[in-house]
């Protein structure tokens, strides 16, 4: 559902109990709403919404398909998302305000990371754009998708029209690689079982 000329991505789908009061809170909060609450037949109502920071996501609220049907980190499911943002102090006090989520950051001064949570349990990350990124990467949700075996997926992946933009990596919390589809969306694929180095410590949020 994207205009001609923007970057095509994949679209993470945040659940909420009421779409429409959702998108009230989204606008009160300083994002935009770009497709108004719709039902989607007997599944359920969605919304599209944009963050203060640009980043493109939806609002679902479940009826008979509550969402994700496999077990989230089982092989080819989701496993987990992070916002990519060049205004991390909008975002972060942007979807606190939009969703029951709290905050936490990572104590490591190479990066500014932050996880959301919900009742004590990381459901999406944030990580601030540096000068690292290219100046025409616009902000962007990157979605994971778990897999049994990193470097294979890749492999796959490529062979398939995919591309390769950064990895196979390890990191404490799996070995992962970000990838392009065919029609320049990016995501990325993580094999959490296959781990490097601690784990960062986290701190809640001033």
């Amino acid at each position: 559902m994207g205009a001609e000329g923007r970057a095509r991505s994949w679209c993470l789908y945040l659940a909420s109990r009421d779409t429409a009061a959702t998108a009230a809170r989204v606008r009160e909060n300083g994002g935009e709403i770009l497709v108004e609450p719709m039902e989607v037949g007997a599944f359920g109502t969605m919304a599209l919404a944009r963050d203060p920071g640009g980043a493109v996501f939806g609002i679902w609220q479940g009826n008979i398909h509550e969402g994700f049907e496999t077990e989230m980190g089982a092989p080819g499911g989701y496993c987990w998302a992070e916002v990519f943002t060049r205004d991390a102090k909008a975002v972060d006090t942007f979807y606190p305000a939009v969703f029951p989520y709290t905050e936490r950051k990572m104590d490591d001064a190479t990066m500014d990371f932050a996880v959301f949570e919900v009742q004590a349990q990381p459901v999406l990350g944030r990580m601030a754009m540096d000068s690292g990124f290219p100046p025409e990467v616009p902000s962007y949700v990157n979605v994971y998708f778990a897999v049994p075996d990193c470097d294979a997926a890749v492999a796959r992946a490529t062979e398939r029209g995919g591309v390769l933009h950064y990895g196979p990596m390890d990191s404490p919390f799996g070995r992962f690689a970000v990838l392009g589809d065919p029609q320049g969306a990016a995501f990325s694929v993580i094999d959490v079982t296959t781990t490097q180095g601690e784990m960062p410590a986290m701190s809640p949020a001033t």
